[in-house]
């Protein structure tokens, strides 16, 4: 039977449509594919060895899951990865030892914390038990900390203060928070690659790491008109934290602060303290053979518990 018009048209389209496919470059597999690679992959690491601390960052994992322009990596493999590359997930790290993480997982943010359940006993009041959570979001590529929250939930028993807790970190709230901070980066970082193209500023001599190096070298130090200790926050002080703080200062040559970044963070508000006491801060500027020059120096702060 001989074909009509229309079908011998339609059976012309449809040769014309695979002889296209078998020469085309693009094949469903590279459609879907590159569909996957516009997802910012994201690994949430364990929590802990408890089981509030496993069940916790389950449950933020799954939370977050649920997003669409995220891809969470498979927990156990970054989880051995970090590990098999010898990085530590800890809540105080440089900037290069979180890049070295980040890069050791192949995510381009991730997240790391803690999460237990203790039982208090108040001077006042009967016993209670609080369930908490350290969430801190980090930048693959900058090593940068995003953001840091500490949902925390008391309770008469173990069980309802862990519902609690497991309760926040599955809400709306937490996953917008987390978007939010990961959306604000990637601009951020779209700005700092800008401006570094356009900016014709002169790079700043690094200070040496010591006195008898900078002597050899005929430079003189900057000092400090006065020292000033940045506040140890009422967070940090309720989760009893201990860390460091590296602020790196760039100084111009009166001796002021033009620039001051966090190298080491430790988040629960002590990256932010130090940065407002750091840029209170008054300096004799450095010389090199009698003259004053600018100078980056990295200026560290040691936060302790205060004696009870």
């Amino acid at each position: 039977m001989k074909l009509t018009i229309a079908r011998k048209v339609q059976h012309l389209f449809k040769i014309l449509f695979l002889i296209v496919f078998l020469i085309s470059p693009i094949s469903p597999a590279s459609i879907f594919s590159e569909a996957q690679e516009r997802r910012l992959p994201v690994a949430v690491l364990g929590f802990g060895d408890s089981g509030i601390g496993r069940l916790a960052s389950e449950t933020l994992a799954a939370n977050l899951e649920s997003v669409a322009e995220l891809f969470i990596l498979d927990r156990d493999q970054a989880s051995s990865a970090a590990k098999g590359a010898g990085h530590i997930a800890s809540l105080n790290m440089s900037l290069q030892e979180a890049r070295g993480l980040g890069a050791a997982i192949g995510s381009d943010y991730y997240i790391v914390g803690d999460a237990q359940t203790l039982r208090r006993s108040p001077s006042v009041g009967p016993p209670y038990f609080e369930s908490y959570a350290s969430v801190f979001l980090v930048s693959s590529r900058t090593g940068r900390l995003l953001i840091w929250q500490r949902p925390n939930f008391r309770a008469a028993t173990t069980v309802a203060a862990e519902k609690l807790l497991l309760a926040d970190l599955s809400s709306a709230a937490t996953r917008n928070r987390n978007l939010v901070a990961i959306r604000q980066a990637q601009e951020d970082d779209r700005t700092r690659r800008e401006t570094a193209i356009e900016s014709s500023a002169p790079l700043i001599e690094a200070a040496p790491d010591d006195d008898k190096t900078a002597h050899a070298e005929g430079l003189r130090l900057p000092r400090p008109f006065r020292r000033l200790s940045p506040p140890y926050t009422e967070t940090a002080a309720s989760a009893e934290v201990e860390a460091i703080v590296d602020v790196l200062v760039d100084l111009d040559i009166n001796g002021e602060v033009s620039n001051a970044e966090v190298a080491r963070w430790a988040g629960f508000g002590l990256d932010e303290a130090t940065i407002k006491t750091v840029r209170q801060l008054h300096f004799f500027p450095a010389m090199r053979n009698g003259t004053p020059i600018p100078l980056r120096v990295l200026l560290r702060y040691n936060f302790r518990k205060p004696p009870k």
